[in-house]
């Protein structure tokens, strides 16, 4: 019993998203971004309304639902009403 790891990580990283695919930081509030690219072991989100890239580790990730893309998607569009977005 001790010493043991009594749950180990036996998930297989996720396959790598497309460029540009919505998927969603479950580290941070299920904050959503769009898939840029593998930083080392981590992966590159950028939000949907522009802004700096964060990094997180791949089991922390998940595709977007659909309404999580949809909602982010009208955040962009409502920021880039205001001229917040080009």
């Amino acid at each position: 019993m001790y010493g043991e790891n009594l749950r180990p990580n036996n998930q297989e990283p996720p396959d790598l998203p497309a460029p540009g695919t919505l998927m969603v930081d479950t580290s941070r509030a299920d904050r959503v971004g769009e898939f840029r690219g593998v930083a080392g072991p981590y992966w590159s989100l950028r939000p949907v309304g522009g802004g700096a890239e964060w990094e997180v580790e791949p089991r922390h990730v998940r595709p977007a639902l659909l309404i999580e893309q949809l909602r982010a998607r009208t955040a962009r569009l409502n920021a880039r009403s205001r001229g917040e977005v080009l």
